[in-house]
């Protein structure tokens, strides 16, 4: 018997938090993402965890999932896969690369070379590759995880704007209380991993999940609330360029996911809030002034979310 989103997101969370202690907010996101189908970037500084997390993710979820580590001399057909002449058969062949997969770790994503951060574009986006003039789709459910260090910037290169479009959500891990510090390094002298995890799911039940998120109920006003927040964030004057359209729907679908994760079949004003962060801040470019300023990107989304009405509850959950 499939279970709930409700349901389905309880039994990955549990799965992952015997691993990843301390975070179960950010543990919430990642997992919408997932239940969005939409691509999620984790950028942190070393050691906090950005792997593990996606791991975990990777492992409670059946179906099959690859790890691609990002170095300056991957080339695009390790990820997309090359066309391979055999002889005894006496004509090419296509041998997939890595991103054949229902969730790709992309580790360390900001080190792989633009061609190369290249060839994720089109798989990210279509969820098909192309080599030499022929398509070949992906598996479904498909989700990109990458990782990324932002502060060491010796031997990377930096995320064009498109490709930071891609990613539904980015996400920072941060360091855990001491609390959960501890419990970390307590299940570290126990030798806890993510390849000690089993799936929760499989993948079958992942896309069914997948399926009813998608039709979760979105009240009109909700959708204009998500669309008001990208159009703002085009007029505000810290910004070079806001959100595109593409972000409002990324708004809307993250805000479905995270409704399931609460066990809701509707969304309401506070789920758009919620994910309002992790969905508008990487798609804002500020002006060189406010770079100068040190104005971030987090100030500005904040400052939209408190200057742009949100609509009545009641009408949201279809009251």
């Amino acid at each position: 018997m499939t279970p709930t989103p409700g349901a389905a997101y309880q039994l990955i969370a549990d799965n992952v938090q015997t691993v990843v202690h301390g975070k179960p907010d950010v543990v919430r996101l990642a997992v919408a993402a997932l239940f969005a189908e939409g691509h999620l970037l984790i950028e942190d500084v070393p050691g906090v965890g950005k792997t593990t997390l996606a791991r975990c993710i990777a492992a409670s979820v059946g179906g099959r999932w690859h790890r691609i580590q990002f170095t300056p001399d991957l080339l695009p057909g390790d990820i997309t896969g090359v066309m391979v002449y055999h002889q005894g058969a006496e004509q090419f062949q296509f041998h997939p690369g890595g991103i054949f997969a229902n969730v790709v770790l992309a580790d360390e994503i900001n080190r792989g070379t633009p061609k190369t951060q290249a060839a994720l574009l089109e798989v990210m986006a279509e969820r098909r590759v192309t080599v030499d003039s022929v398509s070949h789709d992906v598996p479904r459910p498909f989700l990109v995880v990458a990782t990324q260090n932002p502060i060491e910037l010796e031997g990377t290169y930096r995320l064009p704007e498109a490709q930071l479009d891609r990613f539904l959500m980015r996400l920072s891990v941060g360091y855990p209380d001491h609390d959960a510090e501890a419990r970390v390094v307590l299940a570290d002298c126990a030798g806890a991993s993510p390849d000690d995890l089993s799936p929760v799911l499989d993948i079958a039940d992942v896309q069914r999940v997948i399926g009813e998120v998608r039709r979760s109920r979105v009240d009109p006003e909700i959708a204009s609330y998500a669309v008001r927040l990208a159009a703002a964030s085009r007029e505000h004057p810290a910004v070079r360029y806001g959100a595109s359209p593409r972000g409002s729907i990324a708004l809307i679908r993250a805000a479905q996911a995270f409704a399931a994760t609460h066990g809701r079949d509707y969304v309401i004003p506070d789920d758009v809030k919620d994910v309002a962060h992790p969905v508008l801040c990487h798609r804002l470019v500020l002006t060189a002034d406010a770079e100068l300023n040190q104005q971030q990107a987090g100030q500005v989304v904040d400052e939209l979310l408190a200057d742009t009405a949100m609509p009545a509850a009641a009408a949201a959950a279809g009251a």
